[in-house]
């Protein structure tokens, strides 16, 4: 933890940390956002997304055979997207805030297999990583994909081990397709992990490394152990392009869904995405991925806890993944486990900082109230964490950031993301519904 006096000098650099390091709730307008053009200097470009997106393609049917509940959209990973006006109503009440636009979820707490908005990130960097061990190890040919009816892929994979550090949902993603495939599989699990979490990554076939630290800790053990492995292969949720770019595949989809809705994105009719973030790589990539699809039309806003905005502190003081919470005195320590994260993404963050309109921050409290508010009103049961998009209108359409950019309130179509639940335990479920469940 930092000491009191370099807590000072951070905020005499950076006044806008002071009510972040109280703990404070904010809402933080990115002053270095910037127009998304070609001319935007990025370490990725649409090409790597649509390639990322035939990639998938053609792993659709081998996908569908490995993981038959895939066949109702024919190896495709998919979530609904859901109007939720008698919650937008309920909100609408509780906050005396008058959200007047559409308001939907992105439901990929609905993504089968995986349960989460890990998926598309953890499913794309594996089976990338087997298809390329496939050639090289020659299984497949250059133009070929795996075959489960040709292929005894397992007995190659079975010899490689594959780890990952996760606070829970990517360990998920990771741990069950890598399991599937055969590989051998290490999730290294922070302190903040949920049990169910980790019983349903043994039950899968992965080995569960528990951490006594933080994720921080226990991505810096996971990385270590894998390299040092000849056979190793690491998932670096800090660091990997990958996943960032299995991430924005979501971004197709939402396009997708919107068009058949016959809801149109443009200047005078934008789209505000509310994400939850730890790290920052899958709001980020979702966020890159709808820049490709909708331009400057799109407002994105990540929102992190108040004891865990690493992607801010980030951000605001220059440092990106330099820096952790810890350094400007807060304890890393919430409740929302996806979100729990003291340090943000290198990789995402030096996107993000020039893509997101702005980041707000969220107490646990208001987590658990959400939660049942949405399960009440709409049916729709999400984790803790994935909650806090839920609250994107009532923070962001009362501040100067609506009229700085001369848009009609009523014409916003609001989507908040949800990122994980469907997999928990169906008691831990109703205890959350009940309200017997503490966060």
């Amino acid at each position: 933890m930092a000491t009191a006096a370099i807590i000072e000098n951070w905020i005499k650099a950076f006044p806008e940390l002071l009510p972040i390091v109280e703990k404070k709730e904010v809402l933080w307008l990115n002053p270095y956002l910037k127009s998304f053009s070609n001319e935007l200097k990025l370490p990725i470009q649409r090409n790597n997304m649509e390639e990322t997106r035939l990639f998938m393609e053609k792993y659709a049917s081998f996908m569908e055979q490995v993981f038959p509940e895939l066949a109702a959209h024919n190896g495709h990973l998919l979530s609904p997207l859901k109007e939720i006006e008698n919650f937008k109503n309920l909100r609408n009440i509780a906050s005396n805030i008058q959200n007047t636009g559409r308001f939907f979820i992105k439901c990929d707490n609905d993504l089968p297999v995986a349960g989460s908005i890990k998926a598309r990130g953890g499913f794309f960097e594996v089976l990338q990583f087997a298809h390329i061990l496939a050639i090289k190890e020659g299984l497949i040919k250059e133009n070929e994909v795996l075959d489960v009816n040709k292929h005894n892929f397992k007995t190659l994979f079975n010899k490689y081990t594959i780890g990952v550090g996760s606070t829970g949902n990517l360990g998920l993603s990771i741990g069950i397709i890598s399991a599937q495939l055969g590989f051998h599989v290490n999730v290294y699990m922070s302190n903040d992990a949920k049990e169910w979490k980790k019983n349903l990554l043994r039950e899968k076939g992965a080995n569960v490394i528990e951490s006594e630290g933080d994720f921080g800790i226990a991505i810096a053990k996971g990385r270590k152990e894998t390299l040092e492995n000849p056979m190793g292969y690491f998932v670096d949720d800090e660091n990997s392009r990958q996943l960032y770019l299995g991430y924005s595949l979501g971004a197709y989809e939402l396009k997708q869904q919107l068009d058949n809705l016959n809801i149109k994105i443009d200047k005078e009719h934008p789209l505000f995405v509310y994400s939850p973030c730890g790290v920052g790589g899958s709001p980020g990539g979702v966020l890159w991925g709808l820049k490709n699809m909708f331009g400057d039309d799109v407002h994105s806003f990540f929102v992190e806890p108040t004891h865990s905005p690493s992607v801010l502190t980030g951000i605001i003081t220059g440092e990106g993944s330099k820096i952790s919470v810890q350094e400007i005195g807060l304890d890393n320590i919430t409740e929302a486990d996806g979100l729990a994260v003291g340090r943000p993404s290198a990789f995402a963050t030096g996107i993000t900082q020039e893509l997101v309109s702005g980041i707000y921050t969220i107490e646990d409290p208001i987590l658990r109230i959400l939660l049942k508010e949405l399960y009440q009103t709409e049916g729709i049961f999400i984790e803790p964490s994935a909650t806090a998009g839920l609250v994107g209108p009532e923070r962001v359409l009362p501040s100067n950031y609506i009229p700085s950019k001369d848009i009609n309130p009523d014409n916003i179509t609001h989507i908040a993301w949800s990122t994980g639940g469907s997999l928990m335990p169906q008691e831990l479920k109703n205890n959350f519904i009940s309200g017997n469940e503490m966060i």
